[in-house]
């Protein structure tokens, strides 16, 4: 199947924002494949996101914007950003700047779960 292109505007009309107003977002390195860090999207986020390039996630914890690297350094530029098929997933391809995780480490999927 081939990509199909939508307008920002249309990305914003077609995001299916859950009932928290969020978005689930996956970082994918756009040159490796690696995924990176799965985070969240409100509508302000995804905006500045697309129209900035820096990619803007909303941190639920701290309940505000938060722009990756603003106080670590390692940013995450958006390459290509890809709605899933029923609007409730946002694939982002990045160029990443150090380590995706605050924990220091390259992605945040280092944790493997071993059969008993």
């Amino acid at each position: 199947m081939t990509k199909e292109a939508l307008t920002p505007e249309q990305l914003y009309a077609e995001a299916a924002f859950d009932a928290q107003g969020l978005l689930a977002a996956i970082a994918q390195d756009h040159k490796t494949g690696e995924i990176l860090m799965q985070a969240w999207m409100n509508r302000e986020a995804l905006q500045r996101t697309i129209e900035t390039g820096n990619v803007t996630y909303w941190s639920r914890s701290r309940k505000k914007l938060w722009r990756k690297g603003e106080t670590s350094g390692h940013v995450q530029k958006l390459v290509e950003a890809r709605l899933d098929c029923d609007g409730d997933a946002l694939l982002l391809l990045v160029e990443q700047t150090g380590p995706a995780c605050h924990t220091g480490a390259r992605n945040c999927f280092f944790r493997t779960v071993k059969k008993s």
